[in-house]
């Protein structure tokens, strides 16, 4: 029975190890990239398009956390993902304020994810901008779903990924403890 429940993990694990490998050759303690990670995911399920690395960078150095790790998480939203994922944090929004039917939204959302597309990435006025454009009975039930999806997916990254980190860490140490 135990070795048909290490299978799963085996193989997330696998599929996991090239992301894993890069994080710990990250120059930071396990909290802080642990801390930068989380920090950059908060941000990346935020309706902040344009400001995303910029606020990863500048909260990151406020809180003392990795910045690589923060800013490679804030590209979990990029135009390809934005309107599922944007989509999900309406839709849970909208259970709490109501607004337009989500597929209405979603349409909406796939609009701005094809008008992101052809902005260069420097554009962040007009980044913002065509957020803006969403309207105001868009954007609240957005921004509430977002606080709900940004919170709960920053604290499950940053229990999950101190825990991976310490594992490796301590791992680490040993290998380098027996070759001595």
């Amino acid at each position: 029975v135990k070795e048909r429940i290490g299978r799963p993990f085996t193989w997330l694990f696998l599929r996991l190890r090239p992301f894993l490998r890069w994080i710990i050759r990250l120059r930071s303690s396990a909290e802080a990239v642990a801390g930068g990670f989380s920090l950059g995911l908060f941000i990346a399920f935020t309706p902040t398009i344009g400001l995303q690395v910029i606020l990863a960078v500048i909260l990151a150095t406020m809180f003392n956390v990795n910045r690589a790790a923060a800013v490679m998480a804030v590209m979990v939203t990029n135009p390809i993902t934005i309107p599922p994922i944007f989509t999900f944090n309406y839709w849970l929004g909208s259970l709490i304020w109501s607004g337009p039917s989500v597929k209405l939204v979603s349409r909406q959302l796939m609009d701005l994810a094809a008008k992101l597309t052809t902005l260069d990435i420097w554009e962040i006025t007009d980044q913002l901008q065509a957020v803006a454009e969403l309207g105001q009975d868009i954007i609240v039930p957005l921004i509430l779903g977002s606080m709900i999806v940004s919170t709960f997916s920053a604290v499950l990254s940053y229990i999950i990924l101190i825990s991976l980190l310490r594992m490796f860490l301590a791992r680490r140490a040993r290998k380098r403890s027996r070759r001595t």
